[in-house]
């Protein structure tokens, strides 16, 4: 691995830990100035019970009744360490309620962007094989489609579908097998639209080159040109679309949840919304936030080490798989 790699990497690890720090500090602020109190909404409500004594003890230990400045520093530095603080509703560790949820939302998002590239990949390879006379100009427009429905529309489809008329599953079950296919299905679908646009465009790119011509004059056929020539060249600006796009997966397995039914960050996000529960809602922002740079910063070191032919080490500041990088990934000649 050399020196420039090397260099790169860390400026750009150092880049991420700026923006998490920026990210949180910005979510602080705006959770702080949401409309309402929450002081009044949870810990004075009176099916909560507190007295006046638990209420003053609930504040001094949340650090409410100090100065902003003072709280963000406090909060600031527990994220830090991990320490994600105290939830005002039910007085537990909002690490350990996160973590309670946690596994259900990562397996649902990670089956929906498995099912999502399933289905980038069979739309565009179908671009690529069948002929335009048998539907090949329909498969192109099954993107566009994809995108324009909202995947809480195609969750309550696929609910009445599979779930009331063929009883596929149970609505009551929701973190069984197949409800939790058909639930990233919902997020797949319109996820999908994305990376196929971009790998329809990129093979239809590839396939004008000269190297495609050549293959085919030896008589490759389309389908094995697709997965031995055209895929891997064409796939690279992927990795770039699920970086920046990772934000509304995430956001899209958060309004799943909601629709299924399931226990995940969807529901502990709603909850906490609810009740403005600002320890929970404040760390649940600032995961995403997290999540969503971390996912960004791996797409960063992996594409140097996918296309050599990038330059960003030669400290050029053009970003790997930007508008420009896209459009000129080319596949090395065979």
């Amino acid at each position: 691995m050399s020196n420039a790699y090397l260099t790169y990497a860390a400026k750009r690890l150092g880049q991420a830990v700026i923006v998490i720090l920026l990210a949180y500090v910005f979510t602080f602020v705006v959770v702080s100035i949401l409309p309402g109190d929450p002081i009044t909404s949870v810990l004075r409500n009176p099916q909560n019970g507190f007295t006046e004594e638990e209420i003053a003890e609930i504040i001094a230990a949340q650090g409410l009744d100090r100065p902003v400045i003072v709280q963000l520093w406090s909060a600031l530095s527990g994220f830090l360490t991990g320490d994600l603080g105290i939830s005002m509703r039910s007085n537990r560790p909002v690490a350990t309620l996160i973590a309670e949820v946690m596994p259900s939302t990562l397996v649902l998002a990670s089956t929906g962007l498995a099912v999502a590239l399933f289905l980038a990949i069979a739309v565009a390879y179908g671009t690529q094989v069948v002929p335009k006379r048998y539907g090949q100009g329909l498969l192109r427009g099954f993107p566009s489609l994809f995108l324009s429905t909202p995947n809480f529309v195609i969750g309550l489809i696929l609910i009445h579908l599979f779930g009331f008329q063929l009883r596929l599953f149970r609505v009551i079950e929701p973190d069984s097998f197949w409800a939790t296919l058909f639930a990233a299905i919902t997020i797949g679908i319109p996820f999908s639209a994305q990376i196929a646009e971009v790998l329809i465009a990129n093979l239809d790119r590839e396939a004008e080159q000269e190297y495609a011509a050549v293959a085919r004059s030896r008589g490759i056929g389309q389908a094995r040109l697709f997965a031995q020539h055209l895929l891997k060249p064409a796939s690279l600006p992927v990795v770039t679309v699920i970086a920046i796009t990772v934000g509304e997966l995430i956001g899209n397995s958060l309004i799943t949840e909601t629709v299924f039914g399931r226990t995940g960050l969807g529901s502990l996000v709603q909850r906490s919304v609810s009740t403005q529960d600002l320890p929970v809602l404040q760390a649940i922002v600032s995961l995403g936030a997290v999540v969503f740079v971390l996912v960004n910063l791996i797409a960063d070191l992996l594409y140097p080490l996918l296309d050599p032919r990038v330059n960003i080490l030669r400290g050029q500041k053009r970003r790997p798989g930007s508008a420009d990088d896209i459009s000129s990934a080319k596949a090395v000649t065979p």
